[in-house]
């Protein structure tokens, strides 16, 4: 499944990140200075771009886009909520010296690079 895929998940929920023993749970500033103003490309070619004032864009290798908005909880949690009403929440951790984003269903995506927006 890709992370194109996730743009229909539900709601957040209390999500089980099923999170793996060498899996370090980023803090809320970390999330933050790994994500807002940051492109973050995924090695499937899908880029997360999170703006300063809160908006987000999801650009599919494709070249499709969906819009939205973010917001981080105080858990460090990112929340995601798109313009046609989905919405979904995603956790980051550090897994050996890489960036990984995890789905409330467990899946894992590697981040490839990230850069200013």
């Amino acid at each position: 499944m890709s992370l194109a895929a996730l743009c229909v998940a539900m709601p957040a929920f209390a999500a089980d990140w099923a999170l793996r023993e060498t899996d370090r749970v980023l803090t809320r500033d970390e999330v933050e200075t790994l994500t807002t103003g940051q492109t973050i490309v995924f090695y499937d070619d899908g880029q997360s771009r999170y703006a300063a004032g809160g908006s987000y864009s999801y650009t599919y290798a494709s070249g499709e886009a969906a819009f939205g908005s973010y917001r981080i909880a105080e858990d460090g949690t990112v929340c995601i909520q798109y313009r046609n009403g989905f919405g979904r929440c995603d956790r980051y951790v550090q897994s050996g010296t890489r960036f990984v984003l995890l789905t409330q269903d467990g899946l894992r995506f590697p981040i490839r690079s990230t850069g200013k927006n």
